[in-house]
């Protein structure tokens, strides 16, 4: 019987080498880039200055466009409905999001909200209809809510009381993931810890300052992988990723970590997985025990497509990447 297994096209041997297997597909644009989904072969992106990116053509040619009456706005996270349809997040007060259902002609205030405390940070989608946006500390309660109907409205639900100087980070709109159906957070800074239902726990990552804790969770099957760290000191490479094989009952901290700080984190397949950050991209094709450097190039998030296994990069400088995999037959 056939095993298939995805690796890097080229031995990862040196950055230098290695980086060869990053395929920019876009960049120049004046937007930081956070947020990326893809739906088939349309590629939709988010950024700072109010900017959206989207690609019909798996990333030949791009479409850059600041939203109207949004121009100062940060779009940390974006959510991929289909090809024709997401939904985009604007972070600090007034906080909003916005829902376009024609290929970004046109976008709709879905979410809105000016409490000074309001701060989003994630979305995540179990369904075509069903998600979630986690948001910092309001009131000492940590801020989530909920739409039943892709998102044209949203609710607020009761979130878990925040320890002092803990909140989320949106870097990358990762640090909330569904899984088994279910909204998992991981939270930072003097306090990290995962919330999954009722069940909350410390994570034995690096903590205890404003700028560390968890980044980001992904999730395959029982499988959990978080990334953080310390993005005030990116370079720093111990307490940066943890793995649970049991559904985040446990965590371990992996034999080889990646080169430092790292935003976010995402799966190909059980064994193989890939992490970005400030101080660049790691793979690891062992389920998390070993990660080797892929590039040294700055990116904040990544994005799989599911159906392909294709590994998508988004960071500074409005710039969008593909990590060239290829299918190993033994």
């Amino acid at each position: 019987m056939f095993r298939y297994l995805l690796f890097v096209l080229l031995c990862i041997c040196g950055v230098g080498a290695a980086s060869q297997n990053l395929e920019i597909l876009t960049s120049g644009t004046a937007a930081n880039i956070r947020g990326i989904g893809v739906f088939k072969n349309t590629i939709w992106a988010s950024g700072s200055n109010g900017y959206i990116g989207r690609s019909a053509d798996a990333g030949r040619s791009w479409e850059w466009k600041q939203v109207p009456g949004f121009e100062t706005k940060d779009f940390r996270d974006i959510e991929v409905l289909d090809e024709h349809t997401a939904l985009i997040m604007a972070i600090a007060s007034p906080a909003y999001i916005l829902k376009t259902s024609d290929d970004s002609h046109t976008w709709k205030t879905v979410f809105e909200n000016r409490d000074s405390a309001m701060f989003l940070d994630a979305m995540a989608f179990a369904d075509k209809q069903r998600g979630y946006v986690i948001g910092d500390p309001v009131q000492n309660s940590l801020f989530i809510a909920q739409t039943k109907d892709g998102g044209n409205s949203w609710a607020p639900v009761p979130g878990p009381a925040a320890l002092p100087g803990e909140a989320f980070f949106a870097s990358s709109g990762s640090n909330l993931v569904i899984s088994r159906q279910k909204p998992v957070m991981v939270s930072g800074g003097v306090h990290s810890r995962i919330f999954k239902g009722s069940k909350i726990t410390r994570l034995p990552l690096m903590q205890g300052r404003q700028s560390t804790g968890a980044n980001s969770i992904a999730a395959l099957g029982p499988i959990l992988m978080i990334a953080g760290g310390d993005f005030q000191d990116p370079a720093r490479s111990d307490s940066t990723l943890l793995i649970s094989r049991d559904g985040g009952k446990t965590f371990q901290q992996p034999e080889k970590g990646p080169g430092g700080y790292r935003s976010a984190i995402a799966p190909v397949n059980k064994n193989t997985w890939v992490t970005c950050g400030l101080s660049g991209v790691d793979i690891t094709t062992d389920g998390g025990r070993h990660w080797d450097p892929v590039s040294d190039r700055p990116f904040n998030a990544v994005y799989v497509e599911a159906t392909t296994g294709t590994v998508y990069l988004a960071g500074p400088k409005g710039t969008i990447a593909r990590l060239v995999l290829r299918t190993i037959r033994e």
